[in-house]
């Protein structure tokens, strides 16, 4: 036996982990487990308002655990964990990530399963901890509210000027948009921000030769 095979045999074995039982992957997997379900719960909570992908969020508790079952795999050797890299390295998602809060989710799954494969399970539950109460402090934020888009369509051209006395008495804030003249009728888009929506929509309404008005109201993100 030469220098090289005793230097290979002594790196091999400082890098196998043979008091690995049972019990201690148990632990591991079954902690992995409840903060996986916590997840899950925490997901489905945090986008009752959004589109809610049951799959996905099956996803995200099955990726935590799974983490963790390589993580522990690759503490057991390292023969195993160099075949794990070349295996993996070879797997492409082609799933596309519609939400930045679905891909939040997605690195918080990975973590749990890396922390919790490395044993360091109080790491892991503060780290849901925070993350569950930083994404709820951050929801309750009050957020600018988007303006809403006031469209009337009248047979008068001449009707603008009394419109816009109509906006500006019941509007903060008015843009007026696009105006557009088709055969003596007269289409009018128009950015407002009002508190009197049933004021301006019924005011307006009243004038002469109005065909048609109509209220607008998204929930589109403002840009400022």
């Amino acid at each position: 036996m030469n220098f090289s095979d005793i230097f290979n045999r002594s790196f091999m074995e400082g890098f196998t982990n043979s008091e690995l039982g049972f019990m201690e992957v148990a632990i591991v997997l079954l902690t992995a487990s409840v903060l996986a379900l916590y997840l899950f719960m925490v997901y489905r909570v945090v986008t009752r308002r959004t589109f809610y992908s049951k799959n996905f969020n099956i996803a995200l508790a099955a990726l935590a655990v799974i983490t963790a079952a390589i993580i522990l795999t690759i503490q057991f050797s390292i023969v195993i964990s160099l075949g794990m890299v070349g295996a993996l390295s070879i797997v492409r998602f082609r799933t596309a990530v519609k939400d930045p809060m679905d891909l939040v989710f997605l690195f918080w799954s990975i973590s749990i399963g890396i922390i919790c494969g490395a044993g360091l399970f109080e790491i892991a539950a503060l780290l849901s901890l925070i993350v569950t109460v930083g994404m709820l402090i951050l929801d309750r934020f009050p957020l600018v509210k988007a303006p809403m888009i006031l469209v009337v369509h009248t047979e008068n051209k001449d009707n603008i000027e009394a419109i816009l006395g109509i906006i500006k008495q019941n509007c903060r804030h008015f843009k007026v948009k696009t105006r557009t003249l088709t055969q003596g009728n007269l289409n009018l888009v128009i950015e407002v921000r009002t508190d009197k929506a049933d004021e301006l929509v019924s005011g307006i309404d009243q004038l002469q030769q109005i065909r048609s008005v109509s209220l607008l109201e998204h929930d589109g993100e403002v840009t400022y």
